[in-house]
């Protein structure tokens, strides 16, 4: 009888610790899975940005306003009025590809980036200084 129930526990035991095994690859799984879908939201240097655009793997966004624009744009880039339609003409874009966004100073563009972050955007970059610091250099 003794052996019997040392036999039960020893069993019990050895299921508990199998499953909390799978429960911890279960849990890295998810955690591996949720860094790979890590968002890039990072306000960089003129000189770093024009390195990111050198590289032709994303999209250049201009948030300012089709007057601004006209007035003068970074080569390639795509006007979209933070202003305007925003939210659904940046749907428009690749969300797993690179997004490169200025505005005039850095204001409008910063909060674009924010909420292309939170839109699932995978990577957004934001011009420090806007396209006045851009201008200039």
């Amino acid at each position: 009888m003794i052996k019997l129930i040392i036999t039960i526990s020893a069993l019990s035991l050895f299921s508990c610790s199998e499953a909390q095994e799978q429960n911890n690859a279960t849990t890295e799984t998810i955690v591996k899975k949720e860094k790979q879908t890590a968002v890039i939201a990072k306000n960089v240097t003129v000189q770093e940005f024009k390195q990111l655009i050198e590289k032709g793997t994303g999209a250049i966004v201009d948030v300012r306003t089709p007057g601004e624009y006209t007035n003068g744009n970074i080569e390639g880039s795509k006007n979209i009025n933070i202003a305007g339609n925003f939210s659904e003409e940046i749907q428009k874009l690749d969300k797993n590809k690179p997004v490169y966004v200025y505005c005039a100073s850095g204001g409008r563009s910063s909060r674009a980036m924010q909420t292309m972050s939170q839109m699932g955007f995978k990577e957004v970059y934001n011009l420090s200084g806007g396209y006045s610091a851009w201008s200039r250099q």
